[in-house]
């Protein structure tokens, strides 16, 4: 299996620390508000991701933060009137919500930054310790110029990373700091209304990359297999939990690096963001989508491609999820009575290929794109062998177990997938369709054709098998 690497910029050969383990770190919300669905993109391919590796046989141990204070936090808490924590536990529980409707594993540890203070305080201790940080007046500020490898996740220019920092430090924060590339670990606090904690520098609160240190280190070990998140995390915040860890530690950080594509919207394909006002946040979207469509949308994109977010997409998205339902629908109905007298070779050897496909795709760096392209073309070989007059029983029983295998993958629980929804109107449904079936014995096509059109308009797709009439709900 290969994946690619951004430290490295090339795919490598996935090799985990352990045999058949796997520990993963991703970058999880900063809780002050719903997420959107950029969000949403990066917890949906790393759940994808995780399940593929679980797929594989991995047990993977998964940790994702909340970071639940920082500047946008506070300003939020105190324009509401309520604390920070309030204000936290509020959308940690819409988080959770949100991404259990759109079929998210849990994280194995969910850890919150206000949980570890203790331990971000020793962290940053042994930093001043190891000589790669200073207190200056409150605050604690990392060198980063100091730690040699500093720039090469995101291949900046520590150049012209330190002339950009020069023209957006305050000549107050300037004056603090040796350097204007060093980035906070402690916040000392500036109001008495702010949160804050006691440390050995006096009052005050985490920077917001020093967190990630923290927690994935004590969580997971000095080096982990696999650290995830968002492009835009590349830099500084990666950049800045490498050069802390590696610091503090003296140990390789993370083997594999791996960041999910942006999320786009309009013809334009504008980033989509909370600070360009052109996000919609799940919560919202959740009241007039599926959520098996979302995640659907948002999973069947390789990770680290672009998504363009769109009606037309999602009504792609849900026209394929529609034909995976028919398919499962059909052979569950033929299952009923179909014997493994007549073997369809050739379905059996397609379902194989398929498999070696499928699995060859998603072991190229996840290539979800080519995987899915292998399932379509195994889906009219299904069909046919369902609608005919002998099809092969144990041929549809592999195929409807390996479907439901994939499609878990991409986040699709198969189960509500196919469900049949009772409605008020079954009964008269199911008379009209007797009804076409008795006209049809008749070779009265006229009176056939108007109650297939009657039916059409209820919703209804009629479908004339060898094994009698079929109908399902559009």
């Amino acid at each position: 299996m290969k994946i690619y690497n951004t430290l490295t910029k090339r795919k490598e050969e996935f090799k985990p620390l352990v045999a058949g383990q796997i520990s993963m770190y991703v970058c999880g919300p900063t809780v002050y508000n719903y997420i959107h669905i950029g969000n949403a993109r990066s917890v949906i391919a790393f759940d994808t991701i995780r399940r593929y590796f679980e797929y594989r046989g991995y047990k993977v141990n998964y940790v994702s933060n909340f970071t639940d204070v920082d500047d946008k936090m506070i300003n939020e808490a105190r324009a509401e009137g309520i604390t920070v924590p309030e204000l936290a536990d509020r959308y940690i529980k819409c988080y959770l919500e949100d991404t259990t409707a759109l079929n998210v594993e849990p994280a194995t540890k969910h850890p919150r930054a206000t949980h570890e203070i203790p331990e971000i305080i020793e962290f940053i201790e042994q930093l001043i310790k190891n000589g790669y940080a200073y207190e200056a007046e409150g605050d604690v500020y990392y060198r980063a110029k100091k730690f040699k490898h500093y720039g090469e996740l995101s291949s900046q220019n520590i150049a012209e990373l330190e002339e950009g920092a020069s023209e957006h430090v305050n000549d107050e924060e300037q004056q603090r700091k040796e350097d204007p590339i060093d980035f906070a670990l402690w916040k000392k606090q500036k109001q008495p209304d702010e949160i804050a904690w006691q440390s050995p520098w006096g009052l005050g609160r985490p920077g917001w990359h020093i967190e990630c240190s923290v927690m994935s280190t004590k969580y997971l070990g000095k080096t982990i297999d696999i650290h995830g998140g968002g492009q835009d995390l590349e830099f500084p915040h990666h950049e800045n939990e490498i050069a802390q860890s590696e610091a503090a530690t003296g140990q390789k950080f993370v083997n594999y690096w791996l960041h999910n594509g942006f999320v786009t919207v309009g013809h334009d394909e504008e980033k989509m963001s909370k600070s360009l006002h052109n996000f919609v946040t799940v919560h919202d979207l959740l009241k007039t989508v599926d959520p098996q469509v979302l995640r659907f949308f948002m999973a069947s994109v390789q990770y680290r491609k672009q998504i363009n977010y769109s009606q037309e997409n999602l009504e792609q998205a849900k026209n394929i999820l529609q034909r995976f339902k028919n398919t499962l629908i059909n052979i569950d109905y033929r299952l009923e009575d179909a014997t493994s007298e007549s073997m369809a070779t050739q379905l059996r050897q397609t379902i194989q290929e398929t498999q070696t496909k499928f699995v060859t795709a998603m072991d190229d760096d996840i290539n979800v794109q080519n995987a899915l392209a292998a399932i379509y073309d195994l889906l009219p070989l299904v069909n046919a062998n369902a609608n005919s007059a002998q099809a092969d029983k144990e041929a549809l029983a592999q195929a409807k177990e390996l479907l439901v295998q994939w499609l878990s993958i991409f986040g699709i629980d198969t189960a509500k997938l196919i469900q049949k929804s009772q409605t008020s109107d079954d009964e008269k449904i199911t008379a009209l369709v007797n009804e076409r079936d008795e006209a049809r014995k008749n070779k009265d096509w006229a009176k056939s054709d108007q109650l297939r059109d009657q039916l059409k308009e209820l919703g209804i797709t009629i479908q004339d098998t060898p094994q009698g009439t079929r109908w399902t709900r559009d």
